[in-house]
């Protein structure tokens, strides 16, 4: 309650002491209103501004139980201080499974009055604790908010630029018409793709901390079939991928890898021979994942000097630092298996 003076509201169809208790909450400096029944208090809290209610047991019609009751489905309910008799301890551990804050046995002694202001005073710091906890979680939140909203702009512009970046290479590779150069000039614009294609899976996520794996590796691998030109006809491409959520530091690196893999196996799997397939197998177990490059081509081991520049093989190993994976590959005289693990 900061800046705001508490607000006591006290439920008792004893008159005489709804005075004393009016003259405790006055000398305190609170704001002090009386209700004689259930059914004015429960007008009254309707009102708004209450921050403690002392609700009484016995009442005109019904109990302060009822009171409790028709107060169960208030979102923002004021601290509860029960008055009960003193014998009556059943009653007083009802009314705190109610929802009471607190309960003070009704004496006649003056030993009562103290026991209720205090436990008001509790009450009511008890509702400022409570009150400054949800406005800093709510402001926590909205912060949270505003941050995942710029975040996800930000990923869209991101997206977008480089899109245009693959664009442009994709123009470049149609002016040139030396053929090396054409295809070194696509497989630059998958790996643009590649890193892309994260980001535009975040700003049309709403948790931007990680990427479904499916859905992004089927979206990179249906870009890389119709940007990666090939002479001649290209293996097929076939894709089974686990759903599982992967986080963005690591997608873009494993992204960038599976490009090299594939690209790899369309380019030389089948060279001189007939045009097989190349699957992509992907699959998490408790905190592993497990990435499948296989082809049915010429085979490779990982051993010797790679067919090409090499420039592929270099970037899978600097991947596979990134993602702190470990890379490697089997040869059984049909085909190529490239397995890469790490952790999730």
């Amino acid at each position: 309650m900061p800046n705001r003076t508490p607000h006591v509201l006290y439920v008792d169809d004893d008159p005489g002491l709804a005075r004393l208790v009016e003259k405790a909450m006055h000398r305190r400096g609170y704001l002090y209103d009386h209700a004689k029944s259930g059914e004015e208090g429960l007008d009254r809290l309707r009102q708004g501004g209450i921050d403690v209610l002392v609700l009484d047991h016995y009442l005109p019609t019904g109990t302060g139980l009822d009171v409790l009751a028709a107060l169960a489905a208030t979102d923002d309910k004021p601290a509860v201080v029960y008055v009960t008799g003193s014998a009556e301890m059943a009653v007083a551990v009802e009314a705190l499974k109610a929802g009471a804050t607190d309960y003070v046995p009704k004496t006649l002694s003056g030993e009562f009055m103290e026991l209720l202001t205090t436990a008001i005073e509790h009450a009511i710091e008890r509702v400022r604790l409570n009150r400054a906890k949800a406005k800093a979680e709510r402001e926590t939140q909205e912060a949270r908010q505003r941050a995942e909203m710029l975040l996800g702009e930000v990923n869209h512009r991101v997206a977008n630029s480089l899109a245009m970046v693959a664009a442009l290479v994709g123009l470049q590779a149609n002016a040139v018409s030396d053929a090396e150069a054409k295809r070194a000039l696509a497989e630059t614009q998958a790996r643009i793709h590649a890193i892309a294609g994260v980001h535009r899976h975040l700003y049309t996520s709403d948790d931007v901390r990680s990427v479904q794996v499916a859905d992004y590796v089927s979206s990179l691998v249906g870009e890389l079939e119709t940007s990666v030109q090939l002479d001649g006809q290209t293996a097929r491409l076939n894709v089974k991928v686990a759903s599982f959520p992967l986080s963005t530091e690591k997608v873009a690196s494993l992204g960038v890898m599976l490009i090299e893999l594939v690209t790899n196996a369309l380019k030389y799997a089948y060279a001189g021979r007939d045009v097989g397939e190349v699957r992509i197998v992907m699959a998490r177990n408790n905190n592993q994942v497990e990435l499948r490059v296989e082809d049915d081509g010429i085979g490779w081991d990982g051993t010797g000097k790679p067919q090409g520049t090499g420039l592929g093989s270099r970037i899978v190993r600097a991947m596979a630092q990134s993602l702190g994976a470990d890379v490697g590959y089997d040869n059984d005289g049909i085909g190529t298996r490239v397995r890469v693990t790490f952790d999730a």
